[in-house]
C-alpha cells in the first residue's frame, strides 16, 4: 500500500529545517520525499530506491524532470523507523541521513520560499515539524 502524505500551504523560507519521522513499509521499493512550489514545481525529488541502492535527487520545472543526481549512500534498511532533517538553505537544499551522512542538491530555481511538502510511497509519516 502507498502512503501518501501531502502539505499545501507551507511558508518555509532559507534556513528551515523539516523534521520528518517515519517507518519504511517492509516491502518498500522505494518512497519520495519532495519540496516546491507545487506538485508540477519542485526544487527538490528526494528518492531513495532500495533496488538500486541509491538516493536520486532531481528537480521538476513545469511538470518536467531535469538531470538526476545520485548518491550511492543508503543506510537505511526496510521495516526501520528513520528521521529525516531537511534543510532549505536559499541557495541548496540538505538532507541529513540518519546516520548523519548529508545528501545536498542546489536549489536550481533560485525558490525564495517552499509552500509545497509531500512524502509519497513506501514510507508512513510518524512525525512533522518545522524549525526556523
Amino acid at each position: 500500500m502507498s502512503e501518501k502524505f501531502e502539505v499545501f500551504n507551507l511558508d518555509v523560507k532559507p534556513g528551515t529545517s523539516l523534521k520528518i519521522k517515519g517507518k519504511i513499509s517492509d516491502d518498500a521499493e522505494n518512497f519520495v520525499i519532495n519540496l516546491g512550489k507545487s506538485p508540477s514545481d519542485l526544487g527538490l525529488h528526494f528518492n531513495p530506491r532500495f533496488n538500486e541502492s541509491t538516493i536520486v535527487c532531481n528537480s521538476k520545472c513545469a511538470n518536467n524532470w531535469q538531470s538526476e543526481h545520485r548518491d550511492h549512500h543508503l543506510p537505511f534498511s526496510k521495516g526501520s523507523e528513520v528521521k529525516f532533517v531537511v534543510s532549505f538553505l536559499g541557495d541548496k537544499f540538505k538532507v541529513k541521513l540518519p546516520d548523519g551522512h548529508e545528501v545536498e542538491f542546489p536549489n536550481r530555481h533560485s525558490y525564495e520560499k517552499i509552500a509545497y511538502l509531500s512524502v509519497k510511497g513506501g514510507f508512513k509519516v510518524i512525525s512533522f515539524k518545522q524549525d526556523s
